[in-house]
């Protein structure tokens, strides 16, 4: 029932977007990849300070490549923060902040905002 769910709103959206429902499933499966990459990005570089970075960064990245990448970067923001602030106890203060960094992002806000002093150029 949920896949036929996400089939129907997929398909709003295609709609919506005007584009083909392939040319939206490559997209969101790239923007998906993007948030991937920035979560491994934030795990090796492990530093104090950059978490709203990277997730300003996955989310821009992600909803560069169109709306399914955008939708595919909320989708996956948002159960992520849902996980976090159920299970790890950071708090709404925290969550409120990621989600920000997340908005300023997908919205195609610069993530360099948010990049904290000294955090090494390869990311």
């Amino acid at each position: 029932m949920k896949l036929f769910v996400y089939l129907v709103l997929l398909s709003l959206l295609c709609a919506s977007a005007h584009m083909s429902p392939i040319r939206f499933a490559w997209d969101a499966m790239g923007g998906a990849w993007d948030m991937i990459r920035a979560y491994k990005d934030m795990r090796e570089a492990n530093y104090i300070g950059a978490d709203k970075y990277f997730h300003a960064r996955g989310n821009y990245d992600a909803a560069q490549r169109g709306p399914g990448g955008a939708w595919a970067a909320k989708v996956l923001s948002d159960a992520r923060e849902l996980w976090q602030s159920d299970v790890s106890g950071r708090g709404a203060e925290d969550t409120r902040a990621d989600q920000e960094a997340n908005e300023w992002g997908r919205n195609g806000g610069d993530p360099n905002r948010y990049r904290p002093p000294g955090l090494p150029p390869q990311y």
